[in-house]
C-alpha cells in the first residue's frame, strides 16, 4: 500500500497539471513541439491543440515558434511559460516530499503490516 495523488491548478476547471508541465519541459529541452509530442507518443496536432487550449485558459502565450528556414524551425518557451513550468515542477517536488513524510507519519511500515 502506498499513497497516490495528482496535483493540478484549476479555476472552475483544470488548467495546468503534470501532463502539460511534462510536454512544456520537453519542449524546453528539445526545442521542438513536434519532438516533445513524439517523445510522449502524442500527435503533433494533439499537442498543438493542448498548447492553444492552455494558452487560452491561462491568458498568456506559452510558446514562441520559430518558422522553418535552414535551421528547421522549432519552439521555445516564453518567459511566462518557463516560469510556470519551473514553479509547478518545484511545487510538485516539494509537495511529493511533504506527502511522503505525511504518509510515513500516518501510515508507517508498522501500520501497513497490521493492515495485511
Amino acid at each position: 500500500m502506498r499513497l497516490n495523488y495528482k496535483l493540478w491548478l484549476e479555476e472552475d476547471e483544470r488548467i495546468f497539471g503534470d501532463g502539460p508541465c511534462q510536454i512544456l519541459e520537453l519542449i524546453d529541452q528539445l526545442g521542438s513541439l513536434r519532438q516533445a509530442a513524439a517523445k510522449i507518443n502524442m500527435s503533433y496536432s494533439q499537442a498543438w491543440k493542448l498548447i492553444r487550449k492552455l494558452e487560452k485558459r491561462l491568458g498568456f502565450k506559452l510558446l514562441d515558434k520559430k518558422v522553418g528556414g535552414s535551421s528547421g524551425g522549432g519552439s521555445e518557451l516564453t518567459v511566462k511559460g518557463r516560469i510556470l513550468t519551473k514553479k509547478f515542477s518545484a511545487f510538485r517536488k516539494e509537495a511529493s516530499q511533504s506527502l511522503s513524510e505525511l504518509e510515513e507519519k500516518y501510515f508507517n511500515q508498522e501500520f501497513k503490516q497490521r493492515l495485511k
